[in-house]
């Protein structure tokens, strides 16, 4: 049971860090490719990421001791299976309960959401799904066949034919289930009104911003990280300053520039533009307006909270004000908009879908 848990609490963590790694460019592709983000799509492919790492957790993990490893056998013979849950039953007299019978079933169920999400979120079919699931199970059982290709001096599990089978099974099973969604929530297609424009609500708003305080924080985390094993290899222990302050100074240097440079090119952080959002005009020229948007923004922001106190408050202070302005508008335009006497609009806005141009031709 322990194994259990460490396994599911392990692909957790794995889907929620690559959950963060997509964040924004899942939204941005969400708003092109459909036109908006739903909550259930999005929970979908939450949970995708977590069950693709379920799928390597729960079959590879733990990891023998060295000081107990046993090399596992091989079965070769299919439906062997079979046999095995007859004499199981015969014995304890549980069909549903007998441990030979939950492993059986456990196999094919590990791989049901594989059929499922392959075709709620991929469009795919059954043959597909079963082909799909047949490739990643075989991976697997070579993986364990192989002691991890060569790590360990034999299988510590054993490979079982059967298994492919019961996984194919499965994944199969899945995508007959994926029948009980809805047509119009399924497949990757790109959604017909994705051009159309929609409104800018507080919600969307939201987003954006998260989408610019998650990216300012990934930028910045992956620049510290690569400046700090670059200051660690060239000075080693002959450092006479912290190195883990000048990293940390480095990326937030590079996240804030990014944001400028994108602000005063396009107008727009890159929360706005994933979220396909715009300010209208104000009373600002824009030579003026976009080194605005990009004080007011999470770059802006990012800088403040590394300099040293008492002007690091600033960060804090423009946080607050950020999202009590937010609240104000029902389009969420915060200092940018109030400065400028500017509103936030759909980028779509005036612009005629593909689909709705060729109808209007139509008639």
């Amino acid at each position: 049971m322990d194994n259990i848990v460490g396994s599911g609490l392990l692909a957790v963590v794995a889907g929620a860090v690559v959950a963060v790694l997509a964040f924004v460019p899942f939204v941005a592709i969400s708003y092109r490719h459909r036109g908006r983000l739903t909550v259930g799509r999005s929970l979908l492919w939450a949970g995708a990421a977590v069950y693709f790492w379920a799928i390597w957790t729960y079959t590879l993990i733990p990891v023998p001791d060295a000081e107990v490893y046993r090399c596992a056998g091989v079965n070769l013979h299919p439906f062997a299976f079979v046999d095995e849950v007859r004499a199981a039953v015969a014995v304890s007299g549980r069909y549903l309960t007998d441990p030979v019978v939950l492993q059986v079933a456990l196999n094919v169920l590990l791989f049901a959401p594989l059929g499922f999400f392959l075709r709620v979120l991929g469009g795919r079919g059954i043959l597909i799904a079963g082909l799909v699931g047949f490739a990643i199970s075989s991976v697997i059982e070579t993986t364990q066949l192989t002691g991890v290709w060569g790590l360990f001096p034999c299988a510590y599990r054993v490979f079982d034919v059967d298994d492919l089978i019961a996984n194919t099974g499965g994944a199969l099973l899945g995508s007959i289930l994926a029948f009980a969604v809805p047509a119009q929530h399924r497949g990757a297609e790109r959604a017909p009104d994705a051009d159309t424009a929609r409104p800018v609500t507080r919600r969307r708003r939201l987003l954006g911003l998260v989408c610019d305080v998650v990216g300012v924080w990934l930028v910045g985390f992956a620049v510290a990280v690569v400046v700090q094993a670059a200051l660690v290899l060239l000075l080693g222990e002959a450092s006479s300053f912290s190195t883990d302050d000048v990293a940390s100074l480095a990326g937030t240097i590079a996240a804030s520039g990014l944001w400028l440079v994108v602000v005063l090119g396009t107008g727009r952080s890159i929360g706005d533009l994933a979220t396909r959002v715009r300010f209208t005009d104000g009373v600002l020229p824009a030579w003026l307006a976009r080194p605005l948007r990009f004080v007011t923004g999470a770059g802006m922001y990012a800088f403040l909270a590394e300099l040293p106190a008492p002007w690091s408050l600033l960060a804090g202070l423009l946080a607050v004000v950020t999202g009590a302005l937010l609240l104000v508008w029902p389009d969420g335009r915060g200092l940018t908009g109030w400065i400028g006497r500017r509103r936030l609009v759909d980028e779509r806005a005036g612009v005629v879908s593909p689909t709705v141009d060729r109808a209007a031709r139509a008639r």
